[in-house]
């Protein structure tokens, strides 16, 4: 029998977690990894910081488009069960009005594009990203619980061969007041 990981394929993928003292240090300091060269980048901050979004590398957000697409099904649906409701479906000759008339049919169109945009967003936003996440490998550091209160970090995944050693000279020289090497641990 094996006592530990040789036999079960699990490769610990790496992370170099840092500190920085405050937001705009956290800024500069994404900033100069990136520029770095180094492409798995992610900041964990307990307040929003302008800016970080492009210090990242992010580009535009997913969600509008997400939306936009959710409100158009939504006006697609809609408009299309009430004409096949009203002119095909049961078609209803009171009064001799239209069988078919487009403002009557406003609200109930408008109703459906607000409830799939909504869900869309919803739904979105949790795929976009990967939530729910209950476990993260930079979960064993010790001083990341402070991510939540008062502290500003970076987290770097090294790939497979990459010098932890050189990674974490390079985000002390970017400014971390404190950086640490974290393994991910076999669940």
């Amino acid at each position: 029998m094996s006592a530990g990981h040789e036999d079960s394929g699990f490769v610990a993928r790496r992370f170099v977690v840092a500190e920085f003292a405050t937001p705009e240090a956290l800024l500069a300091g994404t900033r100069k990894v990136r520029e770095g060269g180094y492409k798995d980048v992610d900041t964990h901050t307990p307040i929003p910081i302008h800016g970080l979004e492009a210090a990242l590398g992010l580009g535009r957000p997913k969600i509008p488009a997400i939306v936009l697409c959710g409100a158009i099904a939504g006006i697609c649906i809609a408009y299309s069960m009430i004409y096949f409701c009203n002119v095909i479906d049961f078609p209803i000759n009171i009064g001799n009005r239209p069988m078919h008339s487009p403002p009557a049919n406003i609200p109930i169109t408008f109703e459906l594009a607000v409830l799939l945009a909504g869900g869309s967003s919803f739904f979105g936003f949790f795929t976009l990203a990967g939530l729910p996440k209950p476990y993260h490998p930079i979960f064993e550091s010790e001083q990341f619980g402070r991510a939540a209160i008062d502290a500003f970090f970076l987290s770097v995944e090294l790939p497979v061969g990459a010098n932890a050693d050189k990674a974490l000279g390079d985000v002390r020289a970017a400014g971390a007041t404190s950086a640490e090497l974290v393994y991910e641990s076999e669940r």
